[in-house]
C-alpha cells in the first residue's frame, strides 16, 4: 500500500503566500491544508491533526503567537514560525512560546522544506523515544546516563549530563537560553545565562574535537543553542 502523505497545515493571511507554499509542498508529496486566520488555523489543527504546522506571526485578530499558545495547550505538533520580523527578541518569544523553528521572510522554499524535514524527524524521534542518541563519534545512552566519544567514556557532571540530554533529545531544534535553564536548573533560573555559558563551555571541552569551533553544540546568536547530529 502507498504511504499516507504527511499533512502540513500552512497558516498565513496572504493568499499569494498560501498558494506558493501549497504548490511547493505538494510538489514534494505533502498533503497541504491552509488557513487564513488564527481561528481557522485552530479549527483545522483540531480537525486535520497535521504532522507539522507552518505558521505566520503577523495576522489580524488572533496573531500567530496567540495561535501557538492555544495550540501548545493540547498539541505537540511541530510548528515552524514564519515572520517578517528579523529581531532576535521576536525569535526568542516565539521559541519560548513553543515554536520548533523560526524562518524570517523572505525565505527560500528549499530552506523551508529542510526545516520541515528536521521538525518531522524530531517529532518521530520523540514518538520512538530512542534511548540512544548518536552524533558522529559521540554516543549518548540516555537510559544508562553514559556518554562515549570514539569508544572512550566521557565523564560528565550531573549538570553537564542534564544539559547534554536536553540538547540531544531536542536534536536539530533551537533551544532558547530560558528553555535550557528551566529544564536543567529548574524554575527561578531562567535569567542565569552566564551560568549556562559556563556549562556549555565545559561540555564543549569534553565532547567537541575543537571546542573553539564547536560542531555539535552550536550557538544561535542572541537566542540559544542547537545540538547537531551531523
Amino acid at each position: 500500500m502507498p504511504e499516507t502523505p504527511r499533512a502540513i497545515l500552512v497558516v498565513d493571511d496572504d493568499p499569494h503566500v498560501l498558494y506558493a507554499l501549497r504548490v511547493a509542498l505538494e510538489a514534494r508529496g505533502y498533503a497541504v491544508h491552509t488557513a487564513q486566520s488564527g481561528a481557522a488555523a485552530l479549527e483545522a489543527a483540531a480537525a486535520v491533526r497535521p504532522d507539522a504546522v507552518v505558521l505566520d506571526l503577523a495576522m489580524p485578530g488572533m496573531d500567530g503567537l496567540q495561535v501557538l499558545q492555544r495550540l501548545r495547550s493540547w498539541s505537540r505538533v511541530p510548528v515552524i514560525v514564519l515572520s517578517g520580523r528579523a529581531d532576535e527578541a521576536d525569535k526568542v518569544v516565539a521559541l519560548d512560546t513553543g515554536a520548533d523553528d523560526y524562518l524570517t521572510k523572505p525565505f527560500g522554499n528549499e530552506e523551508l522544506l529542510a526545516r520541515i524535514r528536521v521538525a518531522l524527524r524530531h517529532a518521530q524521534a520523540r514518538r520512538d523515544e530512542a534511548p540512544v542518541v548518536r552524533a558522529g563519534d559521540l554516543l549518548i545512552d540516555l537510559a544508562a546516563r553514559r556518554v562515549t566519544l570514539n569508544g572512550a567514556e566521557v565523564r560528565l557532571t550531573p549538570t553537564e549530563f542534564a544539559l547534554l540530554r536536553e540538547l540531544a533529545i531536542n536534536a536539530d531544534r533551537v533551544l532558547t537560553h530560558r528553555q535550557l535553564l528551566r529544564a536543567v536548573f529548574g524554575p527561578g533560573y531562567e535569567d542565569a545565562t552566564a551560568n549556562l555559558r559556563v556549562f556549555v563551555g565545559q561540555l564543549r571541552r569534553k565532547i567537541e574535537g575543537e571546542p573553539a569551533r564547536p560542531r555539535l553544540v552550536v550557538t544561535e546568536p542572541g537566542v540559544g543553542y542547537r545540538f547537531r547530529l551531523n
